[in-house]
């Protein structure tokens, strides 16, 4: 991150909290509407500045669903470099924020690496063979899966041979794919799944041993792969099939460029590793000072598998990372420069991004804080959707994904009941900001039929 952009936040951040006396106050959301199809919602009632004609336009806004191209057109007129006075930038500086699969991209890097890692005996026997070094939350039964899978393949901190060796590497895969054992048994447990996905963060720290040059190499080989293998193509993957496959959506790369040239700067806020999406973001023009993702702390050079920290969680102790509430608070860790537990918080309307872009619940939170527009491309996620679909402040742009989009959901997605999930992985009713539940959401963006 440029310290120059980082200084020029931190001193506005300051003064806006100054200014607002919000400061170590969390941010209430806007005032509820009722709830109203997505599509069928009125723009924001913001001022008009009169520019827009002058202000960059997307230039594939007919391959948006509905309203979205002009809701979303109209958030980048408004905050961007058009309607800055006597065209000079504001003190905070307006950004956006996108998750980085199925939201930039069809389909997931973080799979797709680890299929590489796996067809090329990248992985690492871990330190004394006990898979509990890969993660705090490995259950005793998924470190002994693994270990009966691997552990007589290979010294600690040499490959795995799990190109040929299917045991290991189905292991391997379905602590991935399922987070259970081939045997059905739950490999993690006691996270606080509001901050941390074991699962996900694992993919990163079974790279431990590495240094970062080397992890985005690997990540860069499977992502050559991933794109030139067609639409459709399919892999071997120990003794599975998976997809082979990743293209970056046209669409969400001019969404970008136009934020760019507007003066709105776009971060990557990533749920894979730093190392993985770094390798990805300048194919939509995002270097990796704009990139965050789970950042692995390294000892010698070398990862180790404990992770950066955030929110008054210090660093290494691996309970926090860019997932659901970990997301806001890396935006504003790492963005805004807001230190300490506050940074957990949302924080006052001129310091949360213009436009967010996700997919999934583990992006809800920094959806959420988008001031703009929130955009939210359909893979039926339950929360995300009820929320979505609520479109308590008329601002969000439910699309259906550009390439290869869902079918119509059957049946209404559970939001006054279990489409929300705690922080012990309990299920429960979706809540507005001012507590009342979300009733029951029809499915209405999909594919035409």
């Amino acid at each position: 991150m440029p310290s120059r952009f980082h200084g020029r936040i931190a001193a506005a951040v300051s003064l806006a909290l100054l200014i607002t006396g919000l400061a170590g106050v969390p941010t209430a959301s806007a005032s509820p509407a009722d709830p109203a199809p997505a599509q069928a919602a009125s723009l924001p009632a913001l001022p008009s500045t009169g520019k827009g004609r002058d202000c960059p336009q997307l230039r594939l806004a007919d391959h948006w669903y509905g309203d979205n191209a002009a809701l979303i057109q109209k958030a980048i007129d408004e905050r961007g470099r058009c309607s800055w006075p006597h065209g000079r930038a504001p003190r905070i500086k307006p950004y956006a924020v996108f998750d980085w699969d199925n939201t930039v991209i069809k389909n997931d890097i973080s799979d797709q690496t680890i299929f590489w890692l796996i067809r090329n005996d990248k992985i690492l026997q871990p330190p004394d063979r006990d898979w509990r070094n890969t993660s705090r939350y490995m259950t005793d039964a998924g470190a002994a899966a693994l270990r009966t899978a691997c552990g007589p393949l290979a010294r600690p901190g040499k490959p795995l041979p799990t190109s040929t060796n299917l045991a290991c590497a189905d292991e391997i895969l379905s602590v991935r794919k399922t987070q259970k054992t081939t045997g059905g048994d739950p490999v993690f447990a006691g996270a606080n799944l509001r901050q941390m996905q074991p699962m996900y963060a694992w993919v990163g720290q079974i790279l431990q041993g590495y240094t970062s040059a080397q992890v985005r190499k690997m990540a860069a080989m499977a992502r050559d792969e991933a794109l030139r293998a067609p639409i459709g193509a399919t892999q071997q993957v120990g003794s599975s099939t998976q997809v082979a496959w990743i293209r970056y959506y046209p669409e969400i790369r001019d969404l970008i460029r136009t934020l760019k040239r507007a003066g709105i700067e776009p971060w990557v806020v990533s749920a894979s590793p730093k190392e993985f999406a770094d390798v990805w973001g300048p194919g939509v023009g995002i270097d990796s000072a704009h990139t965050l993702g789970i950042v692995q702390l390294t000892k010698r050079g070398k990862l180790t598998g404990h992770l950066k920290g955030c929110g008054g969680h210090p660093d290494g102790s691996d309970a926090i990372m860019t997932y659901i509430d970990g997301k806001r608070c890396f935006i504003n860790q790492e963005i805004l420069g807001i230190k300490g537990p506050r940074a957990l918080q949302s924080q006052a309307a001129p310091l949360r991004p213009v436009v967010a872009g996700g997919d999934a619940t583990t992006d809800i939170s920094m959806l959420k804080d988008a001031t703009g527009a929130h955009v939210v491309l359909n893979r039926n996620q339950p929360e995300l959707m009820c929320v979505a679909y609520d479109n308590a402040d008329g601002r969000w742009a439910v699309n259906p994904m550009f390439i290869e989009p869902l079918p119509k959901k059957q049946g209404l997605y559970p939001c006054s009941t279990t489409a929300y999930t705690d922080a012990d992985g309990d299920p429960g009713p979706v809540r507005r900001a001012d507590g009342s539940i979300i009733p029951d959401q029809e499915d209405l963006v999909f594919a035409p039929a």
